[in-house]
C-alpha cells in the first residue's frame, strides 16, 4: 500500500499490541515516522543572538517521550522551563518568542524548530544560558548539523500527528495564511518586494527530511540596511552582521558571497513557517500556504486552527503502517 493511501485510508488506533517487526520490514522510514524520537546524546553549539547580540551558548538533550521541545534557561533560577507551545508564544515581531507563566523568555525559535520538525525529533530539552537561540549564519543548516552530531533515537511510544480536515484561514490585508487538508505536509509560500534584488518569488514543495536538507536547511534570513539601522537604534538587532542574514541596500545585496539560491529569500520564508507550526506540538499533515506573511501570520494561522476543533484531528500512523504489511 502506498504512502499517500495510507494516509487517505488512516482510522483510529485499535486496542491491542504493534507487531514492530512486521512494521520494521517496511524499512526505517516507516519506524521513523510512525514512533517518537530524541536525540541520541547531547551536542552543542554556540554564538551570537541576532536581537539581543548577547552570546549564547546551547546545549541539545534526550528527552522522554511525550515531553515535547522544551527549552531550559540554564541562567534562570526558579521555574525556567519554556514548552514550545502554541499558546506559549508570545511576540511574533521579527522572530517567535516563547514565554513560560513566570516571565522567563526564548526567543529566536524559529529555525532551529525547524529543524527539530524536519528531522522528526519529538522530545528534547534544549538548554540556553541566554535569552535568545543564536542565529548562527541566519539559516537552520548549523541547526541541523547539530542534530546530526547529536544522533536521533527511536522511542518507545507512537507519535501523533495533526491532520487538518476542514480550511483554516486569516487574512490580514494582503496577507494572507492558510491550513487545508493535504495527504502529505505541504508549504507554499509567495513574496513580492519592490526591490529588484527579490522581487516577486513563490516556493512550493513536499516537506521531508530529504527535501528539507536539499531545498530549504541554508536558506538564511535577510533584512533591508535601511530596517537594520533602525532596529539597532531601537534596540534590535545588535548581533546582525552579514555573516548571518542577507542584507539588501535598495536593490544591491551587500553580502560579498552574494546568495545561496536565486530564490533564497522566499526559501528562507518556508522555512520559518515550518519552524512556526511546530509550536502546534505534532507534526502536520496537511498543506500550509503563506501569502506576504510572516511570523504573526503564522501564529494566528495555528491559533485559528486550535480554535476550531472540527477542522484537525491528531492521528497515528503506526498501526496503519503494521496492517499494510
Amino acid at each position: 500500500m502506498s504512502a499517500t493511501l495510507l494516509l487517505k485510508t488512516m482510522g483510529g488506533v485499535p486496542a491491542g499490541v504493534l507487531n514492530v517487526s512486521r512494521l520494521a520490514e517496511k524499512g526505517p522510514g516507516a519506524l521513523s515516522i510512525s514512533y517518537q524520537h530524541t536525540v541520541s546524546g547531547p551536542a552543542t553549539c554556540a554564538g551570537v543572538g541576532l536581537h539581543s547580540g548577547q552570546r549564547v551558548r546551547v546545549t541539545l538533550r534526550p528527552a522522554p517521550v511525550n515531553t515535547g521541545i522544551v527549552f531550559v534557561r540554564t541562567d534562570k533560577d526558579g521555574e525556567n522551563r519554556v514548552r514550545a507551545a502554541a499558546d506559549a508564544v508570545t511576540q511574533t515581531r521579527l522572530c517567535t518568542v516563547i514565554t513560560n507563566a513566570s516571565s522567563v523568555s526564548v526567543a529566536t525559535i524559529e529555525h532551529l524548530m525547524a529543524a527539530l520538525a524536519a528531522l522528526d525529533v519529538d522530545n528534547a530539552f534544549i538548554e540556553l544560558d541566554g535569552p535568545e537561540i543564536p542565529i548562527m549564519d541566519g539559516s537552520a543548516l548549523p541547526f541541523i548539523q547539530l542534530i546530526d552530531r547529536a544522533g536521533r533515537r527511536l522511542q518507545e511510544a507512537e507519535r501523533q500527528y495533526i491532520e487538518i480536515l476542514e480550511s483554516v484561514e486569516v487574512v490580514e490585508g494582503d496577507k494572507v495564511a492558510r491550513l487545508s487538508p493535504s495527504e502529505r505536509f505541504e508549504v507554499a509560500f509567495a513574496i513580492d518586494f519592490k526591490s529588484a534584488a527579490i522581487g516577486r518569488q513563490s516556493v512550493d514543495l513536499t516537506v521531508t527530511e530529504a527535501s528539507f536538507r536539499r531545498d530549504l536547511a541554508d536558506c538564511r534570513t535577510f533584512g533591508f540596511l535601511h530596517e537594520v539601522n533602525a532596529l539597532r537604534e531601537a534596540g534590535l538587532a545588535r548581533g546582525g552582521s552579514l555573516d548571518n542574514a542577507v542584507v539588501i541596500d535598495g536593490d544591491r545585496i551587500l553580502n560579498p558571497e552574494g546568495l545561496r539560491r536565486p530564490d533564497e529569500f522566499v526559501r528562507h520564508k518556508a522555512l520559518d513557517a515550518i519552524g512556526d507550526l511546530y509550536v502546534l506540538g505534532a507534526p502536520v499533515i496537511g498543506r500550509f500556504e503563506g501569502v506576504y506573511g510572516g511570523h504573526a501570520m503564522n501564529n494566528l494561522a495555528v491559533r485559528a486552527l486550535l480554535a476550531r476543533p472540527s477542522a484537525y484531528r491528531l492521528r497515528t500512523l503506526a498501526m496503519d503502517l503494521a496492517r499494510a504489511v
